[in-house]
């Protein structure tokens, strides 16, 4: 008893009934948290049960959910004309169990971005995503969004980039999206945006390099080198380097590059072992566009692989991620062919 006491425990009889000091609160997705005003700190557990709770249903009619300037979610009852931030629902709330860890990864290939964010709130963090108007760029800038994050969606198109920004406030007005113009085959168009993010003085926490071009036929960029290699690396190379002074100034930060179980059925060296620039920018008559592809996913690899090592020391993490195999998406268009084998493969596939 004198370990409840000290703890502030032991006023109360019931489990449930929270001691002085504390209050109920929820995230923007339903999970139910704790605040010790006493100690101001935040908890998920039940200070005397232990449990993890979410509230169940939706909103009674005439509430509506909205967020404050600090990122709280509160509540507004336009039938009664009144706010709180206690959420109506907390007497309906269900017990979570979660299920203990075991030797296999927590999650598996059906898992979804939803689920996994599920009772995180990112409000305060600002992301940068390439190629976020669609496939799986969008729905990682879709989920991140609806997570409290401030989301910039990179994109070669402007137009493309306000439809995608568009779709993401139809799903909650109040999220915190803007598109903004990158066109990673051109490295002018690279160095412009990051000054263009730079004059907003806004922090930085999460570069997701995730455009990339599958399967395009040969052709030279603005800059004289092969498009798949400058699009798929050497334009998110120059990028993270462009703002790595951001990242390091934002720190705890990371990079996420989206590469490809691909890289494995490549070399990016020369019968001797050296590296061969020559196989990373080719000719017209040594390209190949699945070879192509393929070195530039290795690219991506050994360049985040290097950036953590060069990084980590400031607070500022690098992870390369393969995304699932033959993920069904839009990369696919450049050659018939392409389309017909990931047609055929679709139901086989994770969806976005």
């Amino acid at each position: 008893m004198a370990a409840l006491k000290y703890a502030g425990l032991e006023d109360t009889d019931s489990e449930e009934e929270l001691p002085p000091g504390w209050e109920e609160r929820t995230t923007k997705d339903g999970w139910v948290y704790y605040a010790n005003h006493l100690e101001e700190k935040t908890q998920w557990e039940h200070p005397k049960s232990g449990k993890r709770k979410r509230v169940a249903g939706d909103l009674p009619y005439g509430w509506e959910q909205e967020t404050d300037e600090n990122g709280q979610v509160y509540f507004v009852d336009h039938i009664n004309k009144r706010t709180t931030y206690l959420d109506p629902r907390l007497a309906f709330t269900v017990e979570d169990n979660p299920v203990k860890p075991t030797t296999r990864q927590k999650y598996d290939g059906n898992s979804t971005a939803m689920e996994i964010l599920q009772g995180r709130d990112l409000s305060g963090k600002v992301v940068i995503i390439t190629g976020a108007n669609s496939g799986i760029g969008f729905e990682t800038a879709k989920s991140l969004a609806l997570h409290g994050a401030c989301v910039i969606l990179a994109c070669r198109s402007l137009a493309r980039g306000n439809d995608a920004v568009q779709r993401i406030l139809g799903e909650w007005h109040k999220a915190k999206v803007e598109a903004m113009t990158l066109d990673l085959a051109s490295l002018q168009s690279v160095q412009h945006f990051a000054e263009a993010f730079k004059s907003k003085n806004l922090p930085l926490h999460i570069l997701i390099c995730n455009a990339a071009v599958f399967g395009a036929p040969w052709s030279l960029t603005e800059d004289g080198l092969e498009s798949t290699f400058q699009v798929n690396h050497l334009g998110h190379f120059y990028l993270v380097r462009l703002l790595e002074d951001v990242l390091c100034q934002s720190s705890p930060a990371r990079v996420v590059v989206v590469s490809s179980e691909s890289h494995r059925f490549t070399e990016i060296k020369d019968s001797s072992g050296k590296l061969d620039f020559s196989l990373l920018s080719p000719s017209k008559k040594d390209y190949w566009a699945m070879l192509a592809y393929n070195r530039s996913k290795l690219c991506n690899i050994l360049f985040s692989n290097e950036l953590n090592r060069r990084l980590s020391p400031h607070g500022v993490t690098s992870n390369s991620v393969h995304p699932g195999n033959m993920i069904y998406s839009s990369i696919h268009r450049n050659w018939w062919v392409y389309t017909l084998l990931f047609t055929l493969a679709r139901p086989f596939t994770k969806s976005m």
